[in-house]
């Protein structure tokens, strides 16, 4: 049987920060490098000239009704997927259609003909509390209701599934029991590697953090951590990437703290792993965690990790070898975690060496990438196993 293409299937644009994104990107690259085929599709693609106008409108919704802003999203981005999905499949009936959320994998079963449906969990529990936990759904409404029904009927139809890690896979085999009978894989999210540039700048800055500037990564914690260590004396400097509504309020409270010119908000950047090599330390608060692609690429940079023991953190942080865990609820004693590693730049060298060579054994793309593709390619296999 001859390598089946695999059509990934996302609601995303391939371009983009997002952990999400970077999974495509990292994996479409890997294949295409092996030479296997490999297309993504998005709703971007479908011939209409209304595509982005419509999914425009959201942001005149959200402000008043923020529930219908996220029912918006979800049914155009379907409907306009289905589209472009169904042309790319027309004449592909031997590929395998690799989906990237459970909206796209809806449709996916919808379009689909002979193709069998993978879908990679890059969620914790449910998308509907991913959204609740920003504020854009109330818990107890009807879409919350809807958008769970819905994850419970397609993720048991799937004719295969990916857990980032055991983490995710725990917690969406308890909330939906027929999910464990779906053949699973659980395989990290892949990083691209390199040797170290001999070249590399020398760290300029202390401290890094790459996230999305919302509540759920917690950045108004590292504030509180940053003022506790300067009050011992230890003044940090900390460059802060990524956007998101949060951002104005975590500048006026660095102010508040007196660490206005000790944090610096860079917004979003394209290549954030450019930015953490001329860094000595990558930080992490956020409380939930499904995998945490951002603590891989920095440790591919060289760099040590310190995170909150969340989620499927410890599935990727090694403490004492490659990071420490520092507690997300006590910035005293994270302040004291924070100031033993930058005061022991032994430790620190150990770490990074550390990290780089783990990352090159556990996550790099020849890996990890090789696991995935096995997996998602070997849904063809097992369908015609089960003819």
């Amino acid at each position: 049987m001859s390598e089946p293409e695999i059509v990934v299937a996302t609601l995303m644009r391939p371009e983009g920060g997002s952990g999400l994104q970077a999974h495509v990107r990292t994996f479409s690259e890997y294949l295409q490098a092996t030479g296997r085929p490999v297309s993504v599709v998005s709703p971007f693609m479908a011939r209409s000239p209304f595509v982005l106008p419509v999914f425009a409108a959201r942001r005149g919704i959200r402000p008043f009704n923020r529930p219908a802003a996220v029912w918006w999203h979800q049914y155009w981005h379907a409907r306009y997927l289905r589209s472009a999905l169904a042309a790319q499949l027309a004449d592909r009936p031997d590929a395998v259609i690799y989906a990237q959320c459970p909206i796209s994998a809806g449709v996916a079963l919808q379009v689909r003909t002979t193709q069998p449906v993978v879908m990679v969990a890059h969620f914790n529990v449910s998308q509907a509390d991913e959204w609740a936990d920003e504020g854009e759904l109330p818990r107890n409404g009807r879409l919350y209701a809807s958008i769970r029904s819905f994850e419970e009927r397609v993720l048991g139809a799937l004719d295969g599934i990916v857990y980032v890690s055991e983490y995710t896979r725990a917690g969406l085999e308890e909330r939906i029991a027929p999910l464990r009978h779906v053949p699973h894989a659980v395989v990290p999210n892949a990083v691209t590697t390199s040797a170290p540039a001999i070249d590399r700048p020398a760290a300029q800055t202390d401290l890094i953090t790459v996230g999305r500037l919302d509540s759920r990564k917690n950045h108004r914690y590292l504030l509180e951590v940053l003022a506790e260590a300067a009050a011992r004396g230890h003044r940090y400097t900390l460059s802060v990437i990524g956007d998101g509504a949060d951002r104005r309020a975590l500048q006026t409270r660095a102010a508040e703290l007196g660490l206005a010119n000790q944090v610096s908000f860079l917004g979003y950047r394209s290549d954030p792993r450019q930015l953490m090599r001329s860094h000595r330390l990558y930080c992490h608060t956020s409380t939930t965690e499904s995998f945490g692609i951002v603590l891989v690429e920095a440790m591919a940079e060289g760099l040590p990790v310190i995170a909150g023991a969340v989620g499927g953190v410890p599935e990727i942080v090694r403490p004492g070898t490659d990071g420490l865990f520092w507690p997300l609820d006590d910035p005293s004693a994270a302040a004291g975690v924070l100031i033993g590693l930058m005061s022991d730049p032994a430790a620190r060298d150990r770490m990074a060496t550390a990290a780089f060579a783990g990352v090159q054994a556990r996550f790099a793309a020849g890996i990890a990438g090789r696991r995935l593709r096995d997996f998602v390619a070997g849904a063809a296999i097992r369908q015609v196993a089960a003819l």
